[in-house]
């Protein structure tokens, strides 16, 4: 079962965090970046050492990041303790979660580290099994297939979870309103506003992932978001506005006027862009077939999709893949 907050580092506490950054190859350079410049910020604003850390890697070998920037550091295996452990991942997680990987992971927890995983990193917690009983999440893009492979695991679609002792998030964004909240929690809130100013960042309410960015001003619209999260979710079987209106509590003259207002869009057009920016997605990173992708989101005829496909991105899904060869 998860822990309380008291054993864990999200909660006040003056002292110095010792942190180790476990760094995956392929991770994305802007979670990285989210996950270290806080802390970098914090002790900068702050006057004093609030944060101490070091780089790991899965082995010997140096960490290569999406960029092609190497981060070194030594290899997990070889870390006894520490206050914090953050793992930073994004791609070819299930080449890299190794047994001995998996291993260090288990170790450190038994410790009595708090553990935080960005991006790709929940699916390592999730294989070594330390997700179980646990609320968690990851990056929307692989979130129904991360609930599927860990039905233990309550996933959730919220931008960053704390459960006990392991936090989880999604891509750069939901990191570093996770680490502002552990600046707030663990050093107060003046601090990790001023770390927030640093950056001239906003952070986000509590809200949820979706597959298309929005202007921040539209989260003081609290029933647009609601219409967002449920189109959102339901990618794969559209569903009609006005029940889109009804389940937001409002009508669908009021729903489409909040839509043109604050997107200058209507709600179809909204809908239909993340329906087929996922498409695009799944054309790009993945080798589902064109008939699933289709499938996937909410197009029952193939011809309309490649239609609606081609009109939004210029092109088929067969043409582009092929010009990613």
């Amino acid at each position: 079962m998860p822990e309380s907050a008291e054993s864990s580092v999200f909660r006040y506490d003056p002292a110095p965090l010792n942190v180790a950054i476990l760094v995956l190859d392929e991770c994305n350079t802007l979670s990285f970046a989210a996950t270290v410049d806080p802390m970098r910020a914090a002790n900068r604003r702050a006057g004093k050492t609030l944060f101490e850390w070091q780089f790991y890697t899965a082995t010997e070998a140096p960490a290569s990041l999406t960029s092609g920037l190497q981060i070194n550091g030594l290899a997990i295996d070889q870390l006894l303790r520490c206050d914090l452990l953050l793992v930073v991942a994004g791609f070819r997680l299930e080449e890299q979660a190794t047994p001995r990987l998996l291993a260090s992971l288990r170790r450190l927890y038994a410790t009595g580290t708090s553990i935080a995983a960005i991006d790709g990193g929940p699916w390592f917690l999730a294989k070594a099994d330390l997700l179980d009983g646990h609320n968690a999440t990851t990056h929307w893009e692989d979130i129904e297939k991360f609930s599927q492979q860990f039905p233990k695991v309550t996933t959730l679609r919220d931008r960053f979870c704390i459960s006990g002792r392991i936090a989880t998030s999604g891509g750069a964004s939901p990191c570093i309103d996770m680490m502002l909240y552990l600046i707030e929690t663990r050093y107060g809130t003046d601090l990790a506003h001023r770390v927030s100013s640093a950056f001239l960042y906003d952070p986000m309410p509590a809200s949820a992932q979706r597959p298309i960015s929005i202007p921040r001003t539209i989260h003081r619209h609290p029933r647009v978001i609601t219409a967002l999260d449920l189109m959102g979710q339901t990618l794969d079987a559209p569903l009609p506005i006005p029940e889109i209106a009804i389940k937001t509590g409002i009508s669908t003259r009021t729903l489409e006027l909040n839509f043109q207002t604050h997107l200058r869009k209507s709600p179809q057009a909204v809908y239909l862009t993340m329906r087929l920016e996922e498409a695009l997605r799944l054309a790009t990173e993945t080798q589902t077939s064109v008939r699933d992708i289709a499938l996937a989101t909410g197009f029952n005829s193939p011809t309309s999709f490649a239609r609606a496909f081609k009109a939004a991105h210029g092109t088929s899904v067969r043409a582009l893949r092929t010009q990613r060869r």
